[in-house]
């Protein structure tokens, strides 16, 4: 799926919105610059509109590793592993704690060695000559039927 542009992220977005729930998890892959963050920024803004909650200011949670946001009846948890350096300092973060009662998206998940059942894994990638962004998505369990289209 071709996200060159805001408003085709934009697109994206919207239409993930309507589909994921608590206890579902959004791996987000790729080089950095790519695009994660600002998908990630899209993604919360677009559920506190729709709870009418005030737009944050959502940045990268990359020195904090984690940053929440609590919207009506669920916590959206915004992870950035790209600092860790194994697996063993993942199981100090609660990543898997609550989660009927969170969304979780994790920026650079590849150190996750058991991954959960209901999510999505998108890949952020830069065409060959570097102009344009592209999304891969691949749904997993509860989500693998699904059609991502904008």
């Amino acid at each position: 799926m071709k996200i060159s542009s805001l408003k085709d992220l934009q697109k994206f977005t919207i239409r993930i919105s309507e589909i994921i729930l608590p206890g579902d998890y959004l791996f987000l892959s790729g080089e950095i610059g790519v695009g994660k963050t600002t998908f990630a920024r899209q993604l919360i803004n677009t559920f506190e509109l729709k709870y009418n909650i005030k737009k944050s200011e959502v940045l990268s949670p990359t020195f904090n590793i984690l940053f929440e946001y609590e919207l009506k009846d669920f916590i959206f948890k915004h992870y950035d592993l790209y600092r860790l350096k194994n697996a063993e300092e993942i199981k100090n973060l609660e990543l898997f704690e609550n989660e009927e009662k969170s969304i979780t998206l994790v920026e650079w998940p590849e150190l996750i060695k058991n991954k959960p059942t209901n999510r999505i894994d998108l890949f952020f990638k830069y065409t060959q000559n570097m102009k344009q962004r592209i999304l891969d998505i691949k749904p997993v369990g509860r989500l693998k039927n699904y059609e991502f289209r904008i």
